[in-house]
């Protein structure tokens, strides 16, 4: 059976909708993979793209120590993006969204690299950007139609329950899965001087709902879609999320931003 390709088909679809020459004209889409130490996970993550594909794939590493750089080098057609030392994930994404923008890209793709995120859903994120003029597409495991596996109790509730009541409560919309990475947006949000993403505190995982929140809160077009994100078995390293530090570090832009400290 032939594979779909997701960019051709979202266009198409656009354009049978009578859409304009103009806005039709097919997107120029980065996919980028975040990695920081994964091993085997890396590969695995590499190794459910489909072969044929209209977008480009770029490894973000965040100053990986083991044989990752290794491991992606082995694929054809996908970029490095490095750091020589491990920054933290906000550091990484500004340096992966900096690529796009100095290579002209009109939108990016964030995926994880340890295998919890299915690249077979990326049409999921490209279809209301093309369709419906959505600035940012925000995936969701909660949504009908998504799904989430080898999670623990605790890590659900976090993720469907308390940070989502209150980054929905901060932006006065109901949003249900504000902490997932697997999103779209369009790099014209970057060049937007009202988002900061440049400040030193959104270094670690405070970046991701800082610019969730700020597209939100600025008006621009916003869609959740349903996805699933099954993480790796334990033995291959469930998370790097750290109790307590790395909680507060995705929980403190809600506090931050809410009580009006940062802006």
């Amino acid at each position: 059976m032939t594979e779909r390709d997701p960019i051709r088909d979202a266009n198409s679809a656009m354009t049978d909708q009578g859409a304009s020459k103009t806005n039709s004209a097919p997107l120029r889409v980065l996919v980028a993979v975040a990695c920081y130490n994964e091993g085997v996970k890396i590969d695995r993550t590499l190794s459910r793209f489909p072969k044929e594909r209209s977008y480009d794939i770029a490894v973000m590493d965040d100053g990986s120590t083991d044989d990752s750089v290794e491991r992606i080098r082995k694929f054809p057609n996908v970029a490095i993006v490095s750091h020589p030392r491990n920054r933290g994930v906000g550091a990484a994404l500004r340096t992966i969204n900096q690529y796009a923008l100095d290579h002209s890209y009109d939108v990016v793709i964030n995926m994880a690299g340890n295998d919890k995120d299915d690249p077979l859903l990326i049409p999921k994120l490209l279809q209301p950007m093309v369709e419906e003029g959505c600035d940012y597409v925000q995936g969701s495991r909660y949504l009908k139609g998504g799904g989430y596996g080898n999670m623990p109790l605790y890590r659900i509730f976090a993720t469907r329950v308390v940070h989502p009541l209150l980054f929905s409560l901060i932006t006065g919309n109901r949003i249900t899965d504000s902490t997932n990475g697997f999103r779209a947006y369009r790099t014209s949000l970057l060049r937007d001087q009202r988002i900061d993403l440049n400040q030193d505190w959104l270094d670690k995982y405070e970046l991701e709902p800082y610019f969730f929140y700020k597209t939100i809160t600025l008006g621009y077009k916003v869609k959740e879609v349903p996805v699933t994100k099954i993480y790796p078995p334990h033995e291959l390293g469930y998370t790097k999320m750290k109790p307590i530090t790395g909680w507060w570090s995705i929980l403190r832009p809600i506090v931050l931003l809410g009580l009006r400290i940062r802006k």
